[in-house]
């Protein structure tokens, strides 16, 4: 029994998945100007992932942005590095009647659309194309669920922006 017992906190340790951030030139700008964040890699993780204060977390194959209603209109950018990849948009404290994005791909074949919006109420809607204008009803989170078309044809793999108004 006592084996057990420190057998879990190492079975615990060892199923911890940990994602390593790639620090990207801007990132390197920031820990050269500020030397202190070097070693820190809370704040390095935070300001490689963090663009207009949106939170960045990759689960599996889901890419997921959280942000502010509040940030409304911005403008995002994203990678999709594999074929099964999906962008979740999550969009807080949303008040508004009307929801309007654009995906702007770097590659105008990239077969990349709207895939679903999940609305406050819990239902969800779709599929869209590159661009979505959708009328909500009440208030609260809204996800914008970015993805490839099953029914068209072409490379998924490549840099996108997504235009929120």
């Amino acid at each position: 029994m006592k084996k057990l017992i420190l057998l879990i906190p190492i079975f615990l340790l060892s199923c911890n998945k940990t994602e390593s951030v790639k620090m990207s030139a801007s990132t390197a700008d920031t820990v050269a100007q500020n030397p202190k964040l070097e070693n820190d890699t809370a704040n390095v993780a935070e300001t490689a992932a963090g663009r207009q204060g949106m939170m960045r977390e990759v689960d599996g194959n889901k890419i997921i942005r959280t942000a502010d209603a509040q940030q409304i209109p911005f403008s995002i950018g994203e990678e999709f590095t594999e074929e099964d990849q999906q962008f979740i948009l999550k969009i807080k404290n949303f008040k508004g009647q009307n929801i309007t994005g654009e995906i702007m791909p770097e590659k105008p074949d990239m077969n990349i659309r709207f895939n679903q919006i999940k609305l406050p109420n819990g239902s969800f809607d779709g599929p869209f194309g590159r661009q979505i204008n959708y009328a909500v009803k009440g208030g609260g989170e809204l996800w914008l669920i970015i993805g490839k078309s099953n029914m068209a044809s072409g490379d998924v793999k490549g840099n996108f922006s997504v235009n929120i108004r």
